[in-house]
């Protein structure tokens, strides 16, 4: 065993079911934050920190930050602890109490634990010897899971770490200087697992920390000192051991920092890199494809859309390979923007492949292009589509297109990223909805060009630009903020089951009225059919019976469908369903029939999040809407108003108010801004980095 540093949490009493630190042999002195962790801790240890996390050295151990801090005098709040919720609290013991179990041998003990206002029930079995630990007055660490017994809540078996009431500091008199400087040192509290406790991982980055070495900081000095950073070593200590609250507001402020620095210098090298190789130049020409195009359009280009345009046409005729993102609002004509860029590389004879996350956009897409398009330009650039659910002789017969070059506008799905794909001259690349690919399925539709192709990303899922700057440091950012005219819009209401039971009849009446006004509607359901909680992991401890009333199943696309067919107010009327499980060729007859006029409600799932352009369609019901982040709900929402008829979204919900859930829900229905959700999605996910970031850090090396 190796004696942990000064600072590190003593091991939790009872939580010897868990892992010890073990056998350190200090090799992370030679190899730094390269330095295996079975080197370091020994090897039972790093196998549960590995299992755990998949943490195998130094430095990806390291970046396991504390969710948060509490203090040894700053208790918590324990009547907000929410049932089935995993905690771990700081608390004073209350009251102790063993009792004979009636039903079998043995014995039941039971400690409350209290903030002052609330109490918590500790409950283990066949555990006497606690009591010479948990003794009132006493206060520590405490984690497990909150049940319900007989109306209160409780921690069956909780693992603990007591404060060490030896220590100087806490024997000293309460109002002195030392005693109140420790009572409000922060307590690192980190993710953890059943099997490896906060104080355990605590413990474990200590050792970790003691045998560190002295490291090279990527930010030079003169930064640091401009910006009053602390040095990386510093930082990481002040992050894990931090003696004062402003010790690890210091720590992250210089990690997210690094990581910001670090990030933006790879991507500026990237950029750097990608301008050192030729592409082919490819211009618009007088009289040309695009010029015919833009002269059968019925309606006039948005501003946005034209100078977006603009800047994709210079650099598509620049001598290297544009690498450029174009964000917009839902129904901003991203679309049409990226069609031009299409007819442009046409105009020399290049070809332009176009790839969608799934099925139906792709197949929106190919309509949307071919409706653009018109009969003659569709007759002369051929665009054809590829998909893995494709028949053989369809698929056969779309490879050889796009190989020979027959055809000049490819659209696909993954499936475009296949070994049997080959472009006659590859010379444009479209991204649709790009948070949906990885860099390398990126680079491997890029790397099919002879030469290497321009590369055009879109999304629909706006980005805060400070954030836009920092991700995507490798591509120039273009963005269509305004929406064509002619568009009715939508109005979005929070339906809060919670409180208001009984509007749920409202939202199908409602949907009635639509219906015979002789529009059309969607329902959107989180899951396809009936979905149980998966199984957690953790053993369940022998507890008394619980009232374990089971969490709200959600919506399903197949009963709720089910359920509209037997109202009496949606009698008659055409209702299908649409998800991930069908076939293409059931999706897409199922989009066309929908877009055709021919059914009165589809009820899916987020497979018609993006692409679906159906101008009839006027309301949305989204059911368990708390179950959707910001940005899906705000591209659900753009599925409707597309046309002349304004939209009427309605967010139902059970979600308290209050809770972090129902304010998702009430920020989409506070604003259509889909730049201003971002900001707000971004403040309410607090997750920009692993260092516990609250704002996004931009760095312009």
């Amino acid at each position: 065993m190796v004696t942990p540093g000064t600072n590190a949490a003593p091991a939790a009493p009872g939580s010897g079911h868990a892992p010890t630190v073990d056998g350190a042999s200090g090799s992370a002195v030679v190899g730094g934050l390269d330095a295996r962790l079975s080197g370091v801790l020994g090897g039972r240890t790093a196998s549960a920190i590995e299992k755990a996390f998949g943490y195998r050295t130094v430095g990806e151990f390291l970046e396991h930050a504390p969710r948060r801090y509490a203090e040894r005098g700053a208790l918590t709040a324990l009547d907000s602890l929410a049932i089935g919720e995993s905690v771990t609290i700081v608390a004073e013991v209350v009251d102790v109490r063993e009792r004979t179990m009636r039903a079998r041998r043995g014995s039941i003990l039971e400690a409350k634990i209290g903030d002052g206002k609330g109490l918590l029930t500790l409950t283990f079995f066949n555990q006497g010897w606690r009591t010479k630990d948990l003794v009132p007055g006493a206060r520590g660490v405490f984690a497990g899971k909150v049940g319900d017994y007989r109306g209160a809540r409780q921690l069956a078996h909780p693992d603990y770490e007591l404060f060490d009431r030896d220590d100087p500091r806490s024997l000293a008199d309460p109002g002195s200087d030392e005693a109140i400087r420790w009572s409000r040192q922060p307590i690192p509290i980190y993710p953890a697992t059943a099997s490896l406790s906060s104080w355990q991982i605590a413990k474990a980055i200590g050792v970790v920390l003691d045998t560190l070495p002295d490291l090279d900081d990527p930010i030079p000095a003169s930064v640091r000192s401009r910006l009053d950073l602390v040095p990386y070593r510093r930082a990481l200590e002040l992050l894990h051991r931090p003696e004062k609250v402003a010790d690890f507001k210091r720590a992250q402020d210089a990690l997210r920092y690094r990581e910001a620095f670090v990030l933006q210098t790879a991507l500026v090298q990237r950029r750097i890199a990608a301008r050192a190789v030729a592409s082919t130049p490819r211009s618009a020409s007088p009289g040309g494809i695009l010029e015919r195009f833009d002269a059968s359009l019925p309606f006039t280009l948005t501003d946005d859309q034209r100078s977006v345009g603009a800047e994709i046409a210079t650099d598509l005729a620049g001598t290297w390979p544009m690498h450029r993102l174009v964000q917009g609002e839902v129904g901003s004509g991203k679309t049409l923007v990226a069609i031009r860029a299409m007819l442009t590389v046409a105009e020399s004879g290049g070809q332009s492949a176009l790839i969608a996350p799934t099925e139906v956009l792709a197949a929106q897409h190919l309509r949307s292009i071919v409706k653009f398009l018109g009969p003659d330009l569709a007759a002369e650039l051929r665009p054809v589509i590829l998909t893995g659910s494709q028949s053989t002789d369809e698929r056969r017969r779309a490879l050889l297109a796009a190989a020979s070059g027959s055809s000049r506008l490819v659209v696909g799905t993954h499936a475009l990223l296949g070994d049997r794909v080959d472009f006659a001259e590859l010379g444009l690349v479209v991204v649709d909805e790009q948070h949906r690919f990885g860099v390398e399925q990126r680079e491997a539709l890029r790397t099919k060009g002879q030469t290497p192709p321009h590369v055009l990303v879109l999304t629909a899922t706006p980005i805060p630009r400070t954030v836009a700057m920092t991700v995507f440091g490798d591509l120039d950012v273009s963005t269509i903020a305004g929406v064509p005219s002619g568009r009715a819009g939508v109005e979005t209401f929070t339906v809060g089951l919670a409180e208001h039971p009984g509007w749920e009849s409202r939202i199908w009446s409602r949907m009635a009225e639509e219906l015979a006004a002789g529009r059309q509607a969607f329902v959107v359901c989180p899951a396809i059919d009936d979905v149980h909680a998966e199984d957690d992991g953790q053993p369940a401890p022998e507890a008394p019976a619980e009232d374990d009333t089971p969490e709200r199943t959600p919506a399903t696309v197949i009963a709720t469908a089910e359920r509209m067919r037997r109202m009496p107010v949606l009698d008659g009327r055409r209702i299908e369903v649409l998800h991930g499980r069908m076939t293409a060729d059931e999706k897409d007859r199922v989009m066309t029939t929908f877009a055709a006029g021919g059914i009165d409600v589809l009820v899916a799932t987020t497979v018609i999040e993006v692409g679906v352009d159906v101008p009839n369609a006027s309301m949305m019901a989204v059911l368990d809407a708390d179950r959707f982040g910001v940005s899906q709900l705000h591209q659900l929402r753009g599925r409707i108003g597309r046309g002349q008829f304004a939209g009427v979204c309605l967010l139902v919900t059970t979600a308290e108010l209050e809770s972090p859930s129902r304010e998702r829900v009430d920020a989409v229905a506070a604003s259509d801004d889909g730049f201003e959700l971002a900001r707000v999605d971004l403040e309410l996910r607090r997750e920009v980095t692993c260092w516990g970031s609250d704002s996004p850090v931009v760095v312009r090396p």
